[in-house]
C-alpha cells in the first residue's frame, strides 16, 4: 500500500484496523495525547507483537530511569526496550512497521520533534508482560509500575497457600496484584478496583494478556464490590506528593493516610479465615515507625493475627531532603499480614 513511502509519513493514505476503505489524512497531526477508553485490545495486540520479538525488561526507579536516560547517546532509541522500556523517542525504522502500526491503532502513538515516542511501557514480571504508562509519570492519572511492584509480587508470592474462593487488589493500578493471585488460584473470583478509570483499562489488557479473568471495577476502596473476602491485597501510594497524584500521593502527614484507610477497610470485610496483604511504605522519625503503631493498635482491637515485616529499609532517599520528610530517618517498604480468625 505505502509503494515504498515510510507508511506513518505525514499525509498518507493509511489503512488501520481493518477497514476495507482508506482513510487519507495526517497521521502526525491525529496522533492523540492519551490513550482512547476502552481498546484493551488493541492494547493487547500491540503487547502480543511487542512479546513475539522476544522482548523483555525490568523496569527500575524513576531515579535510575532518569540517570541512565540522561546518559551521553540515549536521547534517541534504537532498540524496541529503548522504545517501550526506556521511554525513549525514536526514529524510522527502529520499530517494525507492523508494531508502529499496532501502536497507532491502539492511540499510543505520539509525535516527538522529527519522530516518535510511545505512550506507553511495557514490563516484565514473573514471566508476563504488563502494560503501563510511559516515563516520566507526571500526568495525573499516570498508572505507575517499579521495583514497588515487583516486591509486592514477591510477599504475594510468599502469602501461606490457603483456599481463595474471593480475592480483591485495592488500588490495582496495571494489575499485576490482581492477575499473579488470579493466576495462582485460577478457580477463585477476582477484583482489581482502582478509582482511575485508565489503571482499569491497563488492568483489562494486562489479565487478557497473562491468560486470566479479573473483575476490574471502579472502587474507593471497597464500597464499588460486595461482600466479604479470603484475600485482600495492596500497594498503595505511600508518599506525600504536592500535586496529590493518584499513583503517588498516600496522604496523611507522612503518606500513611490511605494505607490505614485500607486496613480499617480490609478489617470490616476480611471473612473467617481470610488474609490481608498489605505491602506500603512507613517514614521512620527518630528511631520510630508511626505506620506499625497506628497499624497495631487497629489490629489488636479487630483481634487479627497479625505480622509486620521490613522488606527493604531505605526507599526513596531522595525524598528526605525536602518537605514533610526533613525530619524521617529514612523510608521502609513494609508488608503487613494479617489474618482473621476461623
Amino acid at each position: 500500500e505505502s509503494q515504498g513511502r515510510d507508511p506513518y509519513s505525514p499525509s498518507m493514505t493509511f489503512r488501520g484496523n481493518g477497514c476495507n476503505s482508506a482513510v487519507a489524512y495526517d497521521v502526525m497531526a491525529a496522533m492523540p495525547d492519551a490513550m482512547p477508553p476502552g481498546d484493551t485490545h488493541l492494547l493487547r495486540s500491540l503487547a502480543h507483537a511487542v512479546r513475539a520479538t522476544g522482548y523483555g525488561f525490568v523496569t527500575p526507579t524513576p531515579k535510575t530511569h532518569a540517570t541512565v536516560n540522561a546518559r551521553p547517546g540515549a536521547e534517541w532509541a534504537r532498540t524496541l526496550q529503548d522504545v517501550f522500556g526506556w521511554s525513549r523517542p525514536f526514529h524510522a525504522g527502529v520499530v517494525p512497521p507492523h508494531i508502529q502500526e499496532a501502536m497507532h491503532a491502539a492511540g499510543v502513538l505520539a509525535r516527538h520533534e522529527d519522530g516518535w515516542r510511545s505512550l506507553v511501557r511495557l514490563s516484565t514480571l514473573d514471566g508476563l508482560l504488563f502494560v503501563h504508562s510511559a516515563f516520566p509519570t507526571t500526568d495525573a492519572d499516570a498508572v505507575f509500575f517499579g521495583p514497588d511492584t515487583y516486591r509486592f509480587a514477591r510477599a504475594i508470592a510468599h502469602l501461606p497457600d490457603r483456599p481463595v474462593r474471593r480475592a480483591v487488589d485495592i488500588g490495582c493500578g496495571a494489575g499485576p496484584g490482581a492477575i499473579l493471585i488470579a493466576r495462582a488460584h485460577p478457580g477463585a473470583e477476582v477484583f482489581g478496583v482502582d478509582i482511575n478509570a485508565a489503571a482499569l483499562q491497563m488492568t483489562r489488557a494486562n489479565a487478557g494478556l497473562a491468560g486470566v479473568t479479573v473483575h476490574a471495577a471502579h472502587s474507593d476502596l471497597l464500597t464499588g464490590v460486595p461482600g466479604q473476602f479470603d484475600l485482600i491485597a495492596a500497594n498503595p501510594p505511600y508518599l506525600v506528593d504536592p500535586a496529590e497524584r493518584a499513583y503517588r500521593h498516600g496522604g496523611g502527614p507522612l503518606g500513611a493516610g490511605l494505607s490505614l484507610k485500607i486496613l480499617d477497610a480490609a478489617i470490616d470485610r476480611l471473612a473467617p479465615g481470610g488474609t490481608l496483604l498489605l505491602y506500603t511504605g512507613a517514614a521512620m522519625i527518630d528511631g520510630t515507625d508511626p505506620f506499625h503503631d497506628a497499624a497495631a493498635a487497629r489490629l489488636h482491637s479487630a483481634g487479627l493475627a497479625w505480622h509486620y515485616d521490613e522488606i527493604d529499609p531505605d526507599v526513596f532517599g531522595e525524598e528526605l531532603e525536602h518537605g514533610v520528610y526533613a525530619r524521617a530517618d529514612r523510608i521502609a517498604a513494609v508488608a503487613l499480614t494479617a489474618t482473621r480468625p476461623i
